[in-house]
């Protein structure tokens, strides 16, 4: 996990932030959204304060008699004043397009931190020079401010977010699944890897990740999850498949879920997760992007 306080040096783990409008970057339509407290299975019990309690598993629904509005604010640019860094309020600096920052944005809204995590959208095409000279010098997103120093890195912050505050767990306590889930996060590299390198060729490596990932999804048979149930696997996940699925469809004629029913069922599953959908983006613009990226002439 990348690091940075006053006076410190930095760490860097392996890449999962954005750093500009990349490959995976669209633009993100501002949208009012509802949020809510979070129920858990399979005793549907109310979101639990003390994450040293026994640790429960999130359920896809959320309470809806507890909603209230969240007005997503604009991305701030060149011409933004900065937050008052420092003053005690955590906040998750992201960009709505970055796929990275979106598995960290999933995390807070599964967690029920809407009010604990204050969102600080930054416009990577048009980024404020406070926020490499004051918050994070490696200038990517996400970046988590809490406890007076700044963290990076999607994985790290995932994890970090999971464990440091309150609402039900995300990752498994069982030793088998634990084991799995580090396997699958250890392949996020080759999957993205081989999707995309099938963007211009044919699409045989394409057929090998979604077949391992059809694999992985058939491995428990207590839910439609990676680990059965909904994890920080499926959050790591879910920002590339969401914008891979509709490119391959329309661009390559490729259909993910043809002869792979765990992977469409998991598909469906995570469109019912309430902190996901509050994060999704544009088909259409996920689409119109990766055209601009490997389609158009170098």
């Amino acid at each position: 996990m990348a690091t940075w306080t006053l006076g410190s040096s930095i760490g860097v783990s392996q890449p999962s932030s954005c750093s500009d409008a990349s490959v995976h970057c669209i633009p993100f339509s501002l949208r009012r959204l509802s949020f809510s407290s979070i129920i858990i299975s399979p005793l549907k019990l109310q979101r639990q304060v003390s994450r040293r309690r026994a640790r429960p598993v999130i359920s896809v629904k959320m309470a809806a008699a507890e909603d209230f509005q969240e007005v997503l604010p604009p991305a701030l640019t060149s011409a933004s004043e900065p937050p008052p860094i420092f003053d005690g309020t955590t906040r998750l600096y992201i960009s709505y397009s970055c796929p990275y920052a979106q598995r960290v944005w999933i995390t807070r809204n599964c967690k029920g931190l809407q009010t604990k995590i204050e969102l600080v959208p930054i416009n990577l095409q048009d980024r404020p020079s406070w926020y490499k000279e004051k918050v994070y010098p490696p200038n990517k997103v996400p970046a988590l401010e809490h406890n007076n120093e700044v963290k990076g890195e999607s994985l790290d912050l995932i994890r970090y977010i999971d464990s440091n505050f309150e609402g039900p767990s995300l990752f498994p306590e069982d030793q088998g699944r634990r084991e799995f889930a580090e396997e699958l996060m250890n392949y996020l590299n080759s999957f993205r890897g081989s999707v995309v390198s099938s963007f211009k060729g044919d699409r045989n490596e394409a057929d090998v990740a979604f077949d391992y990932i059809e694999s992985a999804l058939s491995k428990y048979g207590d839910g439609p999850f990676f680990l059965g149930q909904f994890s920080l696997v499926d959050i790591a996940y879910a920002p590339f498949i969401e914008r891979y699925q509709p490119f391959l469809l329309e661009v390559k004629t490729y259909d993910i879920t043809a002869g792979r029913p765990k992977l469409a069922a998991w598909i469906e599953e995570m469109n019912k997760v309430e902190g996901y959908q509050q994060t999704k983006g544009d088909p259409r613009e996920h689409v119109d992007n990766f055209k601009k990226r490997f389609l158009s002439p170098s």
